[in-house]
């Protein structure tokens, strides 16, 4: 930590107590304390609410057996007067489920009185602090990020059917951020409230939790900026040349590694003559890579999903067919439409701008996609692509 004075708020009723806390802070050597000793709740809040006071302490020390306040009908107030400051609760008593429930209505960490000495006291505080910290930056990247969707909605929305349009945007992709948003404030809380319990292996586990839900948010802003570009007339090619069947079998490498349980086959063939030809990667990737994710999503345990590359004389036919749950003919006449879903999805999750993303590249790169699926019997993606020799 700084080696700035840390202000400590230190709501104590009882006074030998009060003073022994303030001994221990004394005599610690990594950092200088100041502590404002308060003996009453309400005292506390007159003295959070001061134009001075609001933004100046750096912790509380709250006593849950008060005069005017029992128990943890203590904390909701003084997160509401101070909600960035961290609370580190003292009582009496070893009940691990007070604490929890301590932790789990917004205190940093609990400590127990008779166990408190100077390094515990100190070293409860500097954590206290630092997660409340980590927590706070949390929220403010969040916040920034739901910004960003809703900025990036605005320009969408000014492009096509505005009212209607926006209102459905506005509302997929607040559902579909949330989701990950939630993950990454759960998985922190667990880290910071609970982190010098947890074992190597858990912290790791909370860690990847937050990395593949930013991922998440990540790939939606992606997939939100490139409908904006294509409605746009921006979405252009970027032409490289490319090994097709080295591309698709990476691809389908790639999605082996998210089946996790579901016992999917993935099964890939390639037939006819590939010449050297330019493609966009980019846009390759977005058109088969949610092709394929589709038919996994959909697919039941077990199931089988193939791919196949066919090299044809003028262009190339990407052909993905999956043993799904098939697609409702009344829904197949829409299923290009940003944010539409199948009326048989269930509760699979998924934002339906998936296939808008594979129409609006297959059309950037001069190309057709059809459909051929049956419900209860599965789907079949056909994607055709003119060849564009070197």
């Amino acid at each position: 930590m700084a080696t700035d004075s840390v202000k400590i708020l230190l709501i104590e009723d009882n006074l030998a107590e009060a003073r022994l806390l303030q001994e221990f802070l004394k005599q610690a050597q990594s950092q200088d304390f100041i502590v404002v000793h308060v003996q009453r709740l309400q005292n506390a809040l007159q003295e959070l609410t001061q134009d001075h006071g609001l933004y100046s302490y750096n912790a509380i020390l709250l006593d849950l057996t008060l005069p005017d306040s029992e128990g943890l009908s203590s904390l909701p107030k003084l997160i509401d007067s101070a909600p960035s400051v961290p609370i580190v609760v003292l009582t009496n008593t070893n009940d691990e489920a007070l604490a929890i429930e301590a932790v789990r209505q917004g205190a940093q960490d609990y400590l127990v009185k008779r166990q408190v000495n100077v390094d515990v006291l100190v070293r409860s505080l500097h954590y206290a602090i630092a997660r409340k910290q980590v927590l706070e930056s949390l929220r403010t990247t969040n916040k920034t990020l739901e910004t960003r969707v809703e900025e990036r909605t605005a320009e969408l929305v000014k492009a096509k059917e505005i009212n209607q349009f926006k209102s459905e945007f506005v509302s997929m992709i607040s559902h579909d951020i949330r989701n990950p948003l939630n993950t990454i404030l759960l998985a922190a809380g667990l880290l910071q409230d609970s982190g010098d319990k947890l074992t190597k292996e858990k912290k790791s586990s909370h860690f990847q939790m937050i990395r593949s839900a930013i991922k998440n948010m990540a790939q939606l802003l992606d997939e939100v900026s490139l409908i904006g570009q294509a409605d746009s007339g921006k979405l252009q090619c970027e032409l490289i040349s490319l090994d097709l069947q080295s591309f698709c079998r990476q691809l389908i490498d790639e999605a082996q590694l998210n089946l996790k349980d579901k016992q999917i086959n993935l099964v890939f063939t390639s037939v006819g003559e590939f010449r050297n030809a330019l493609w966009d990667e980019s846009l390759l990737r977005h058109i088969l890579g949610n092709l394929l994710t589709n038919a996994i999503k959909y697919s039941q345990p077990g199931g089988t999903v193939k791919f196949e590359l066919i090299g044809q004389e003028q262009a190339i036919a990407f052909r993905i067919a999956d043993e799904g749950i098939g697609i409702p003919a009344a829904d197949q006449q829409r299923l290009f439409q940003p944010f539409q879903r199948a009326e048989n999805v269930g509760s699979i999750p998924g934002t339906g701008l998936g296939l808008a993303i594979v129409k609006k590249c297959v059309d950037a790169h001069g190309g057709e996609i059809f459909v051929n699926s049956q419900v209860g019997v599965g789907t079949t993606f056909t994607v055709i692509l003119p060849l564009l020799e070197l």
